[in-house]
């Protein structure tokens, strides 16, 4: 299956590649692509890869996988494409930002513009079979993003992690809190949120607050 990722994330990754797992995850996707119907589409499997640079890279927050729905899906986690109702958990992360920073809640749940800026959105399982939640769990994506975390984790350093629920919090485990922040709360899915585990949690103005201490430029959330 050809990878279409960015040239800053090749070298980085390029051993993971060629590893035996991901070439099995590899061909197991290329299969199951063409017997279903899945999402993202295969261009846009590595999208967070592709819009955020690992030189920009700032803020990671880490999704489980992508929505499973119609035109949901376009690579990056939490985010929908253009003119697509926005799922519960995006309407709280907006709702969030706009109790957090006064911020107008907006039309778009294309998440794209957070990307540019050097935010990766990365699901922890980057592919699933439509109207089939977790369907592509287990094959390999997990040892993939784990090996993605640890790079960035050791590579770089002042990278803000957003971990949201007890899943983001596991794989937080590679992370070096004494070189990044780490800031963690309940999920934004709407079980979590109405226990009161994810409102007033504050990440986004406590991420610009943190990037400002580090001289690096604010993300316009």
């Amino acid at each position: 299956m050809n990878i279409k990722i960015s040239d800053s994330w090749k070298p980085i990754l390029q051993t993971e590649f060629e590893k035996p797992y991901f070439e099995v995850l590899m061909k197991y996707v290329k299969e199951e692509y063409a017997a279903n119907s899945c999402f993202p589409a295969v261009n846009q499997i590595f999208e967070a890869f592709n819009l955020c640079s690992f030189e920009d890279l700032k803020v990671v927050i880490i999704g489980q996988d992508p929505y499973h729905g119609e035109g949901q899906a376009h690579g990056l986690c939490f985010s929908v494409n253009e003119g697509i109702k926005h799922p519960p958990s995006l309407k709280n992360i907006f709702k969030e930002i706009e109790s957090d920073l006064s911020i107008p809640y907006p039309e778009s749940g294309n998440l794209s513009r957070w990307a540019n800026q050097g935010v990766l959105l990365l699901n922890a399982t980057l592919t699933v079979k439509s109207k089939n939640a977790g369907s592509h769990q287990n094959k390999g994506w997990e040892q993939f993003t784990d090996a993605v975390i640890s790079i960035i984790s050791e590579k770089k350093e002042h990278v803000v992690f957003l971990l949201w629920g007890d899943y983001a919090k596991k794989k937080g485990k590679k992370i070096d809190p004494k070189k990044h922040c780490v800031f963690t709360s309940g999920h934004p899915s709407p079980l979590s949120a109405n226990r009161g585990y994810w409102f007033v949690n504050k990440h986004f103005s406590k991420t610009n607050n943190y990037l400002k201490t580090k001289n690096l430029s604010l993300i316009k959330w």
